[in-house]
C-alpha cells in the first residue's frame, strides 16, 4: 500500500479515537482526580461497600462461568455425537438478550409470589426471599453468569482445538489418570482460553449496570455512578467513582493474567479437526447432546420467563400463567415509548455500523497490509474499548459535553444526542469488526492483491475489486454484531439518552418496567420483540462465521 495513503488513513483513524476515546477518558481522569473529592469518596462506607459488592459480583460470576464452560467445552471437544454441529448455536442462545432485559423475567421467577415460591408453597414449604439480602446478590450473579458463559465457552472451544493429542497420550503412557491429565496437561494448555474469556467476563460483570439496576441492588458501584450522573455539574463524586472503577478493572485484569498467564507449554496444532474426539456407541451417543439440551433449557429460563410474563394477563402466586394473552404485545407496539424507541435505536445503530465498520475495517487493513511501524499501536487502541467499561465511557461522554464548549455544541446529549449515541455505540463495537476483518485478511492470500497491483490496478481498485469481496463475509459479520449489540446497548443508552423523544429500546424498557400496573408486562413484551430481532442477527452471524464466532470475544 502507498505509504502516504496509509498515513492519511492512520491519521483519520487516530483522530476518531482521540475525539471519542481519549478525550472522554481524559475528562473523567481530570475531573475525578480532585484530592478532596477523591478522599471523600474513599472514606465513604457506602461507596466502598458498593465497590466491594461489584468486585464480589465479578468474582462469583466468573467462577460460575468457569464451572459451566469448562465441562461443556471439554464434552464438546472429547466426543462426536449426533447434533454436535447445533451445540455451538445452542450455547449462543443466552446472548440474544442482555441480562438487563432478562432480569424482568427473572423477577417473575424469583419474586415473592413467583414461580419458585409457588413450587415451594405447593410442596408445603415456606417461601424464600430470593430477591432480598444475599439472595439479590446471588440472583444478579446467576443471571449474569447465564448471559456471559458463551464468551468463555467459545474461547475454550478454540483452546481445546489446539491441544496436542500426543501430549495426552504421553501422560497416559506414564500412568497419569484422568484427573492428573486434566490438571497437569489440559489445564495449563487451556490458560490462553481461560485468560481471554475470563478477563472479559470478569470486567464485564464488574461494570454491569443493567442487572443490579433492574433488581434494585443499589449498593454497587455502577448503579451509584448511574445515580450520580445527573449531578455531575455540581457533584463530581461520580467522576472519582469512575476512576476507581477503571483502576480496579485494570487490577482485576492483571490479577487474572497473574494467576493464569500464558501457558509456557507450546501447544501444537491438533491437525485435522476432531482428531481427538471419540465416538460413542448405542444409547450413550445421545448423552452429550442431552447434557447440552438440558443446560440450554436452564440458561434460557430468563428468556422463557420474559416470554410468559409478556404473554400473561395474570401471573401471581402460580407456577404458570393463569391466562395467556397477546394484549401486551399489541400494547408494546402502540405505546408512546415503544415505536419511537425502536426507530431511535435503528437510527443510532445504523450510524454506529457505518462508523464501526469504517474504523474497524481500515484499522484491520492498516495492521495487516501496511508497513506502518506504529500499526501495533492502532491495533491496541482499537481493541482497548473491550477493556474499558461501558459506564466509564458513558460518563466520559457526558463530562466531555459539560467541560468543552465545542463538544456541547456538537454533541449536546439533551438537545440532540443522535451523533453522540451513535459514536458511543460504535467505539464499543470497533473491536468486533476489527477482529472479524483481520481474521478474513489473515486467510486472504496477499499474492492476489499483489497480482492486481502488478497488473496496473491502483490501491482503491485493488481494495474494491479484490480485497473487499474476499472479506465480505467477515465485514457482514462485524456489521451484524455492531448493529445487533448497539440495538440493545445498556450503559450508553441509560446515561446519554436524557429526553423521552430520544429514548432507545433499552431506556424505553427501563422506563416501562417502573410503571405501575401493566408497565412491567409491556416492558417484557418489548423485550421479547428485541430478543427475536437479536436472535435472528446472531443466527446469521453464526452461519457466516461458524466456530470462529468466539474470536470476536477474544482479547
Amino acid at each position: 500500500m502507498n505509504r502516504f495513503f496509509s498515513y492519511i488513513l492512520a491519521c483519520l483513524t487516530l483522530i476518531f479515537f482521540v475525539l471519542f476515546l481519549f478525550i472522554p477518558l481524559f475528562t473523567v481522569v481530570r475531573e475525578g482526580c480532585d484530592p478532596a473529592i477523591f478522599r471523600e469518596v474513599l472514606r465513604s462506607r457506602l461507596y466502598m461497600q458498593g465497590l466491594l459488592n461489584a468486585v464480589l459480583i465479578s468474582l462469583v460470576t466468573t467462577a460460575l462461568v468457569t464451572l459451566i464452560s469448562v465441562p461443556l467445552a471439554s464434552l464438546y471437544d472429547r466426543w462426536n455425537f449426533p447434533g454436535k454441529s447445533a451445540c455451538s448455536v445452542m450455547m449462543m442462545a443466552p446472548m440474544i438478550l442482555p441480562p438487563f432485559v432478562g432480569a424482568l423475567g427473572f423477577r417473575q421467577l424469583l419474586g415473592h409470589y413467583g414461580v419458585l415460591n409457588s413450587i415451594l408453597t405447593s410442596c408445603g414449604l415456606p417461601p424464600v426471599d430470593w430477591l432480598g439480602g444475599s439472595g439479590r446478590f446471588f440472583s444478579v450473579c446467576v443471571i449474569e453468569a447465564l448471559h456471559l458463559y458463551p464468551i468463555m465457552y467459545m474461547n475454550l472451544i478454540a483452546a481445546f482445538a489446539n491441544i496436542d493429542l500426543a501430549q495426552l497420550e504421553s501422560a497416559r503412557n506414564c500412568g497419569a489418570g484422568a484427573w492428573m491429565r486434566f490438571r497437569s496437561v489440559i489445564l495449563p494448555l487451556l490458560k490462553p482460553g481461560l485468560l481471554a474469556g475470563g478477563s472479559l467476563v470478569l470486567i464485564w460483570s464488574f461494570t454491569e449496570l443493567g442487572t443490579p439496576l433492574m433488581f434494585g441492588f443499589n449498593t454497587v458501584t455502577p448503579v451509584q455512578i448511574f445515580n450520580g450522573v445527573m449531578e455531575l455539574g455540581t457533584n463530581p463524586s461520580a467522576y472519582s467513582l469512575v476512576i476507581i472503577m477503571l483502576a480496579v478493572s485494570c487490577l482485576l485484569y492483571m490479577l487474572v493474567k497473574l494467576v493464569l498467564g500464558h501457558s509456557s507449554t507450546a501447544a501444537m496444532s491438533k491437525g485435522a479437526p476432531g482428531a481427538q474426539a471419540q465416538t460413542l456407541n448405542g444409547w450413550r451417543k445421545y448423552l452429550p447432546l442431552t447434557v447440552f439440551i438440558l443446560f440450554t433449557m436452564v440458561s434460557v429460563l430468563p428468556h422463557v420467563c420474559l416470554f410468559l410474563t409478556a404473554s400473561s394477563s395474570s401471573w401471581n402466586g402460580t407456577i404458570l400463567p393463569e391466562k395467556i394473552t397477546l394484549m401486551h404485545y399489541r400494547n408494546a407496539l402502540s405505546d408512546k415509548l415503544v415505536v419511537p424507541g425502536i426507530l431511535n435505536s435503528i437510527r443510532y445503530s445504523l450510524l454506529a455500523v457505518v462508523f464501526s465498520v469504517a474504523i474497524g475495517a481500515v484499522t484491520a487493513f492498516l495492521c495487516k497490509r501496511s508497513r506502518l511501524r506504529f500499526s501495533w499501536f492502532l491495533d491496541l487502541t482499537a481493541m482497548s474499548p473491550l477493556m474499558i467499561p461501558g459506564i466509564v465511557m458513558a460518563v466520559g461522554f457526558v463530562g466531555m459535553t459539560l467541560r468543552y464548549r465545542w463538544a456541547h455544541v456538537l454533541f449536546d446529549p439533551v438537545a440532540d444526542p443522535v451523533i453522540l449515541l451513535a459514536v458511543a455505540y460504535a467505539v464499543r463495537r470497533v473491536p468486533y469488526v476489527l477482529r472479524s476483518v483481520a481474521g478474513g485478511l489473515d486467510q486472504t492470500p496477499i499474492v492476489l492483491e499483489e497480482a492486481s497491483r502488478n497488473a496496473g490496478a491502483g490501491v482503491f481498485r485493488t481494495v474494491l475489486r479484490i480485497t473487499v469481496p474476499l472479506v465480505m463475509a467477515n465485514l457482514i459479520v462485524g456489521a451484524l454484531f455492531a448493529f445487533s449489540f448497539s440495538m440493545l446497548e445498556v450503559s450508553d443508552s441509560l446515561i446519554l439518552a436524557q429526553k423521552t423523544e430520544f429514548y432507545p429500546i433499552t431506556k424505553a424498557i427501563y422506563e416501562l418496567s417502573s410503571y405501575l400496573g401493566a408497565g412491567p408486562c409491556t416492558a417484557a413484551a418489548f423485550g421479547v420483540w428485541a430478543m427475536l430481532f437479536l436472535a435472528s442477527s446472531l443466527a446469521a452471524a453464526s452461519v457466516l462465521l461458524g466456530r470462529k464466532l468466539g474470536s470476536l470475544f477474544s482479547m
